[in-house]
């Protein structure tokens, strides 16, 4: 990717963004660019957090492995978006472990960098709140998402956000393994399956890592829709 392509997507970022322009060119001069092949570690979790990461490239995920020895995606991040502002300012270890899910390309902004500017500037301290705001919310929207949505009302509204458009057919490429697109959305990889078989009911036709979208609104519907209405559906 050319540095000026990659920067400007680093400037556009929703951290990066909030900041002075003197802010940014300041964090840009001592930050570092890293280049990772997919299924390659970006740090394990209780590794103690140096640096924070916005994706310039690619899809990286968050997860941690619980007691029984299993993988729980906490959360997937992809071009212009930023993780481990809180615990690198705290200079905590981290809480997850971070891996790339495709060839992914990460600025590291040392957290020593962004520290140092804060006790320069107290008003750069209230954008790394907004961000760090920015991620709770978003967790919290995935949790509301598990708790009020089906399966297939879930993938539905992935599929939705990998439209480029508002209305109308779509193709859309699924952008990592269904594995992982099944543990970020709270199901398993079987009962993914099941919901793209769901979504035929919706025009949905899913081949390999395509899915065919053949009316946009319509989904949208579907994936907005009260899921106790498919409860009191009659055979």
């Amino acid at each position: 990717m050319a540095d000026d392509r990659r920067t400007q997507i680093a400037r556009n970022s929703l951290l990066l963004k909030s900041f002075t322009e003197q802010q940014t060119d300041m964090l840009l001069s001592m930050s570092h660019w890293h280049s990772y092949q997919r299924n390659q570690t970006l740090f394990q979790q209780d590794e103690k957090a140096r640096s924070i990461h916005i994706v310039v490239d690619g899809w990286v995920k968050l997860y941690r492995i619980t007691p029984n020895g299993g993988e729980a995606i906490v959360s997937v991040f992809t071009k212009g978006q930023s993780f481990g502002e809180a615990v690198a300012l705290r200079g905590t270890p981290y809480p997850v472990s971070a891996e790339a899910v495709t060839d992914t390309e990460v600025l590291q902004i040392p957290a020593a960098a962004v520290t140092e500017m804060v006790r320069r500037d107290p008003e750069a301290g209230v954008v790394m709140l907004a961000a760090t705001f920015t991620h709770l919310h978003a967790l919290v929207a995935q949790l509301e998402q598990l708790k009020a949505q089906t399966g297939a009302q879930r993938v539905a509204e992935f599929l939705l956000e990998l439209c480029e458009r508002e209305e109308g057919s779509c193709l859309v490429t699924l952008p990592y393994d269904k594995v992982v697109i099944a543990g970020r959305l709270g199901i398993k990889p079987e009962s993914l399956s099941r919901a793209f078989s769901k979504l035929k009911e919706f025009g949905v036709k899913v081949s390999r890592n395509n899915a065919a979208i053949e009316d946009i609104q319509r989904l949208r519907d579907f994936s907005e829709s009260d899921p106790a209405a498919f409860w009191n559906k009659r055979p």
